[in-house]
C-alpha cells in the first residue's frame, strides 16, 4: 500500500456528485458547482478529453444523453463542445479550467478522469496536471483506471490521486485478484469505493491500515447510513444528501 499520507481535507468534507444538480440544474454544470458551494459541500466532477486535448467537465463518452447531439465527445473540439446545451437548459459544457476559476479554492474538488480499455490516459493526466499546477485550492484526482494514480505518483507526486472501484457487472474489479492487482498498480492515496460493495472486509482492512475510503454514489437514507458506518467521506446526491 502507498505509504504517503492523504491531505486532511480529503475526509473532512462531503462531496456533491457531479455537483449539486437538480431540476433545471444539470449534472457537471457550473450552476451545480455553485449550488454545492452554497450548501457547504465539496464538488466531484468528471473529465472527458476533447479532440484538441482540453479536459472538459463532462461525464459521458457520447454527447447524446446530456446534450442531444450525436457523436463521441472526444471527436469534438473544446469550442465545439462549449457551444452545446446541457439537457435543454441554458447551461453549457465547459472546460476544467473554467471550473477551477469558478471554485477558486472555496471548497475541495474531486476530479474523476474517465478512461476505458485501449484509451491513452497520459494526455488527460498531463492536461489536468498542467491546470492543477497553477491552482492553489484543494483538489484531488481519481479514476477507475489504476494507471491514472500511477501516472500522477510518477509525474505529479504532489497531487493527491485515488482509485475508484466497483464490484458489480459494470466494473473491472469483480474478483479479489483483480482488486488486489489494481491496488498494486495504482498505489493510491485513497479509495473511492462503490457503496453497493460496502461493507467489505477487504476495504475495512485497508481503512484500518490508514488508507482513506470515500464512497459513491450515496443516494438514499439507507446508503447514507451505510456510508457513514463504513467510509471516511461521502460522495452524494439526491435523497442521499444530509
Amino acid at each position: 500500500m502507498n505509504e504517503r499520507r492523504a491531505p486532511d481535507w480529503l475526509t473532512q468534507w462531503e462531496y456533491a456528485h457531479r455537483g449539486l444538480h437538480s431540476a433545471g440544474v444539470p449534472e457537471n454544470s457550473l450552476a451545480a458547482a455553485e449550488a454545492a458551494i452554497a450548501a457547504g459541500m465539496g464538488v466531484e466532477c468528471d473529465i472527458q478529453r476533447s479532440r484538441d486535448d482540453h479536459p472538459m467537465v463532462f461525464h459521458d463518452w457520447d454527447l447524446a444523453r446530456l446534450t442531444g447531439a450525436a457523436g463521441a465527445t472526444g471527436r469534438r473540439s473544446a469550442i465545439e463542445i462549449e457551444q452545446l446545451f446541457l439537457n435543454d437548459t441554458e447551461h453549457r459544457p465547459f472546460r476544467l479550467a473554467a471550473l477551477l476559476d469558478r471554485i477558486a479554492g472555496r471548497v475541495p474538488l474531486l476530479i474523476e478522469i474517465k478512461s476505458r480499455p485501449r484509451y491513452s490516459i497520459a494526455a488527460s493526466c498531463a492536461a489536468v496536471r498542467h491546470l492543477l499546477g497553477e491552482y492553489a485550492g484543494p483538489a484531488a484526482v481519481m479514476s477507475f483506471d489504476p494507471r491514472v494514480a500511477r501516472w500522477f505518483r510518477r509525474y505529479a507526486p504532489k497531487v493527491c490521486a485515488g482509485l475508484v472501484m466497483r464490484e458489480d457487472e459494470r466494473g473491472d474489479t469483480q474478483s479479489p485478484w483483480r482488486r488486489t492487482l489494481a491496488l498494486r498498480i495504482a498505489q493510491p492515496d485513497f479509495l473511492a469505493y462503490h457503496i453497493d460493495a460496502l461493507p467489505s472486509r477487504w476495504v475495512a482492512g485497508l481503512r484500518a491500515e490508514g488508507l482513506p475510503v470515500l464512497t459513491w454514489t450515496v443516494n438514499s437514507p439507507e446508503t447514507r447510513a451505510r456510508a457513514r458506518a463504513h467510509a471516511d467521506a461521502l460522495i452524494a446526491e439526491g435523497a442521499g444528501l444530509a
